[in-house]
């Protein structure tokens, strides 16, 4: 077998590999897991490896491909799949104790899909425990360490996700975002990311953490990855109530058309948030001016209301989060205490031993959030504090195509760094008001900072199932900057 290089293949480069015989789906798998095997002790980005659904999913490809039948569009391309998606075969375990020992009894719909066109699912990605955080320090299992540097975190909550892509162990990989947990990990380990519309991707046999935020969607290495990865996972459900009957159109068709004629809106008031580094707000207003030389229409645009986001976010998502983990109560399925004194003694061990400290700081405050006496004025006034958010999205729409926002406020941080709730919540500032919103985001690569040479991300933001826009935007931007650095860790291991 030749020496595969995963970090130096797109998922598209692989899938057509194998068609035209330059190596077998069976040589993806296994060099796929050479290279977990090299680089998956320093780096915990997985949980559970799968390689028996693995290598039965490359031999069916194999078996395809020398019957002469034309391959589906990931036909052979490793995949990640986050803990909290449910599929038979594997352990989904949400990055929680309470989830130690579940087995699958269903398929997550969006990780059938990715596999029903010849994905290969490779092993179930650490997270942080159920998708409470932004840099997979929560995670029960230890965490996950970002590529670039090994001492600091790969963001969160789909850091393993992430970090996957980014080492080259896997082409593309999927991840779930409810207040940015799949862009802000992008940004930190220098990988493309998307959120897409809320309904575009069925939710069904995902965990919940917030039913109205929650969205599937995938990471890569180019925006051609995800475009190649988010056709084959849309489309209407049966199964989910919340997903769209909107059309799926091809995403990966327009990627070649520039930017010339956009109307591109860079978020002015965003970049003046609290902690927004010098050299992130310089990294959006030169994609701005790029887009400019591109041909696009650039202007500025304030959503005043998306300041609140972050104070909303932890109202409503904790609101929801505390209804959804009632479930686990150690009578049903999860953790359970031995030798209760009585059920009371059942529900109260079963769920402190089972629960992490951030998970019950979370179910804490959506608890008291939707207590008595309290709904009106927290849960109520977040409420209307995200119909603002939406209103002003749709403002701004109505005079720009795709929005301009940095990722995150700064790029990773050490281990250990943001220690109080506060801080660390503060990473997903700009990408909550967009989950609050409903919108379709994508975060892209815009260079790397001076002083610690760690990724920046931009996030590009578009209307409701503009996704088509969206990442012809996105593309026509990763073409100009031609962000392609390889991470120290994979480098090491390529030399």
């Amino acid at each position: 077998m030749s020496v595969i290089d995963l970090s130096a293949l797109s998922a598209r480069q692989v899938r057509d590999s194998i068609a035209l015989g330059e190596f077998t789906a069976r040589e993806a798998a296994e060099a796929a897991y050479a290279r977990i095997e090299a680089l998956d002790g320093d780096v915990h980005a997985f949980l559970q490896l799968t390689p028996e659904l693995a290598f039965a999913a490359a031999d069916r490809v194999d078996m395809a491909r020398a019957a002469g039948n034309e391959l589906p569009p990931l036909a052979g391309v490793p995949a990640g799949i986050k803990d909290n998606m449910n599929l038979i075969g594997t352990r989904t375990t949400c990055g929680s104790r309470m989830l130690e020992n579940y087995e699958s009894v269903y398929d997550c719909t969006a990780v059938r899909r990715l596999l029903d066109v010849g994905a290969l699912p490779i092993g179930k990605c650490n997270m942080d425990e159920f998708a409470f955080g932004s840099s997979t320090e929560n995670s029960a299992y230890g965490p996950t360490h970002n590529p670039w540097d090994l001492e600091r975190v790969p963001g969160g909550s789909s850091g393993g996700s992430a970090a996957c892509v980014a080492a080259g162990m896997t082409s593309i990989s999927l991840g779930s975002d409810t207040g940015g947990s799949i862009r802000q990990p992008g940004a930190l380990t220098g990988t493309v990311a998307l959120k897409p519309t809320y309904g575009r991707v069925s939710r069904y046999g995902v965990v919940a953490f917030g039913s109205s935020l929650d969205q599937i969607g995938p990471f890569g290495t180019s925006v051609d990855d995800v475009a190649l990865a988010l056709e084959a996972i849309s489309g209407a459900d049966t199964m989910d109530a919340t997903s769209s009957s909107e059309p799926v159109g091809s995403y990966t068709d327009g990627l070649d058309q520039g930017a010339r004629g956009l109307r591109v809106g860079i978020v002015r008031d965003m970049l003046e948030l609290e902690g927004c580094g010098a050299e992130i707000r310089a990294s959006v207003d030169l994609a701005a001016e790029t887009f400019a030389a591109l041909g696009a229409e650039v202007g500025e645009v304030d959503l005043p209301a998306a300041r609140h986001g972050l104070a909303a976010y932890y109202i409503i998502g904790p609101a929801e989060a505390s209804s959804n983990l009632a479930r686990f109560d150690g009578i049903r399925y999860g953790h359970r205490a031995a030798d209760p004194a009585d059920v009371l003694d059942l529900y109260m061990r079963s769920r402190a031993e089972g629960f992490g400290p951030e998970t019950i700081r979370r179910i804490m405050l959506g608890t008291y959030a939707l207590s008595a006496g309290y709904y009106d004025a927290y849960y109520g006034q977040a409420q209307k504090a995200r119909t603002r958010i939406i209103e002003d999205f749709r403002a701004a729409f109505e005079r720009f195509d795709v929005l301009l926002t940095p990722t995150t406020p700064e790029v990773a941080f050490r281990f250990g760094e943001k220690s109080d709730p506060y801080t660390m919540y503060l990473n997903d500032v700009y990408t909550i008001p967009v989950n609050l919103a409903g919108n379709c985001a994508v975060s892209v690569p815009s260079g790397l900072c001076s002083t610690s040479g760690m990724p920046i991300g931009l996030q590009i933001i578009g209307d409701y199932f503009a996704e088509a826009i969206l990442l012809r935007a996105a593309a026509a931007f990763e073409e100009a900057t031609g962000f392609d650095p390889i991470p120290p860790l994979v480098g090491s291991l390529n030399s």
